[in-house]
């Protein structure tokens, strides 16, 4: 399969009629010839063409940012908290939109493609958590903070024990970003709550890696 072949979003009639899957265009036309990515199966289908718009796209990763271009289909409504693929020369990434930027520096929550100038997002295919781990013991005063870096849909659960980036700790909460969506409050931390590695603002944990414990 070639990198640099164009992929649209149709229907395959051999395993997915009612959904549409990504394929791989092997012949542009009235009638293209496309390939299923999911099971290769070769079919024709009319493709319908896109009215799209060029839109600048600020992606914050890891502390920093970088700009690329998007051409969103113009009767596309954008909002914050949506997630999207963009592709750039160096990679793909997947990333959530934080805001949206339309003329004279307006920012807004949502908004038609057309009106927007920049969209900013960050992203959420492969992030870095902030753990804060404090003595099995009880105190705070000699808790520290790690960084974990770990894939966006990887789920944290509170009241289980995780061995990550040479660390043991066992979560009793964790604070949700802003961002996120589908969660009842900002902090949880009964057990059993569980949250998405690209919805956490920060993990809270009890130390796990050893008895004796000093400050750092």
């Amino acid at each position: 399969m070639s990198d640099t072949a164009e992929r649209v979003a149709v229907v395959c009639p051999s395993c997915s009629p009612d959904l549409e899957t990504v394929h791989e265009v092997l012949k542009p036309g009235g009638q293209a010839t496309v390939r299923c990515t999911e099971c290769d199966h070769v079919h024709k289908t009319k493709i319908e063409e896109e009215t799209t718009e060029e839109i600048d796209v600020v992606v914050s990763q890891e502390g920093e940012s970088f700009t690329a271009k998007a051409d969103v289909p113009v009767e596309e409504n954008l909002a914050v908290g949506e997630e999207f693929v963009l592709e750039t020369d160096e990679a793909i990434f997947v990333v959530r939109i934080t805001s949206l930027e339309q003329d004279q520096n307006r920012r807004v929550e949502e908004s038609l493609a057309p009106d927007v100038e920049t969209i900013w997002t960050r992203a959420v295919d492969n992030v870095s958590v902030n753990v804060t781990i404090h003595p099995n013991d009880g105190r705070r005063d000699n808790s520290r903070s790690v960084k974990v870096s770990i894939p966006g849909d990887y789920e944290f659960v509170v009241g289980e024990t995780e061995e990550l980036a040479d660390e043991e700790f066992t979560i009793d909460g964790i604070l949700v970003t802003d961002d996120a969506s589908g969660y009842d409050h900002d902090r949880l931390d009964f057990d059993g709550d569980a949250v998405l590695a690209k919805d956490v603002k920060r993990i809270y944990a009890e130390d796990e890696g050893s008895t004796a414990w000093s400050a750092w």
